[in-house]
């Protein structure tokens, strides 16, 4: 009898360890298969001459920052200000003139406490690289068949340069010899291939090109002062995250970048 009883109890003390061992490993298993939370994606609709360099600060930017995804939108920034115009989602607003951020602010489409100039930039007259043409400033300009300019309405290199050629009082001479192309880096890639004589660009855009050569810089006088403004979007869907990038893209960390790239740094607040 005693026999049988211990066998039972043994037998129950077995069953009772087996079952509390099963609830002890199935804890952790639930536990380890929990999903982490999706990043918080960041819009930001740039000018296409920034982005090798913010493409370059994003990957830093997210290394810290894991629980947010960048994704970017290049464009001609007066193509991007339309696009933000109609609605297009965009958290971030980064031009190549202060004009298309004023007119987005007419329009009660940005926060105008937000605003900050990142960078500034020169303007300058490309040739092909193994040119032998006697080109070595603006005025030369009335000499050649075709140059290559921004399209006047949408790239601000355009308009920066249409004010430089009208301020050395040469732009009714060669305005027709003016190839407009549909952004910044067209203008350099019509100059390589030959399709132009000339061209006028932003000097960051041109210095990665190693098939065209600098033979003049437009004097800072002769046209409006090439800045990048960045601006949060008034409906932005993350703006506390927006913000944090933008005062990233003002710090230390951004500038060793931006000068790396050729720009004038400045991560100044635009009044």
């Amino acid at each position: 009898m005693n026999r049988k009883y211990t066998a039972n109890w043994l037998f129950g003390i077995i069953a009772i360890l087996a079952l509390t061992g099963t609830i002890w490993v199935a804890k952790p298993v639930a536990q380890v298969s929990s999903k982490l939370p999706e990043p918080i994606t960041i819009n930001v609709s740039a000018a296409l001459g920034l982005k090798d360099v913010l493409q370059e600060i994003q990957k830093e930017y997210e290394v810290s920052n894991k629980n947010v995804k960048i994704v970017f939108n290049f464009g001609p920034a007066g193509v991007l200000q339309k696009q933000l115009e109609q609605g297009v989602p965009a958290d971030l607003f980064i031009s190549a003139s202060l004009k298309q951020v004023n007119e987005l602010q007419n329009k009660n489409l940005v926060v105008p406490s937000s605003r900050k100039i990142l960078v500034s930039d020169k303007l300058v007259l490309v040739v092909p690289k193994n040119s032998q043409s006697p080109i070595t400033n603006f005025q030369d300009l009335k000499t050649v068949t075709k140059f290559g300019i921004g399209e006047l309405g949408t790239v601000p290199a355009g308009q920066y340069a249409l004010e430089s050629l009208k301020s050395i009082g040469i732009w009714e001479d060669v305005k027709d010899r003016a190839v407009q192309a549909k952004d910044v880096r067209t203008i350099i890639a019509y100059v390589e291939t030959g399709n132009v004589d000339a061209g006028i660009a932003f000097s960051t855009v041109a210095a990665l090109s190693d098939k065209v050569k600098v033979v003049a810089v437009a004097s800072e006088g002769s046209h409006t002062p090439v800045n990048f403004p960045a601006v949060i979007m008034a409906n932005s869907q993350h703006p506390q995250e927006t913000e944090a990038l933008l005062e990233y893209l003002c710090g230390s960390q951004s500038a060793e970048i931006f000068k790396k790239y050729g720009f004038n740094f400045v991560g100044a607040g635009v009044k």
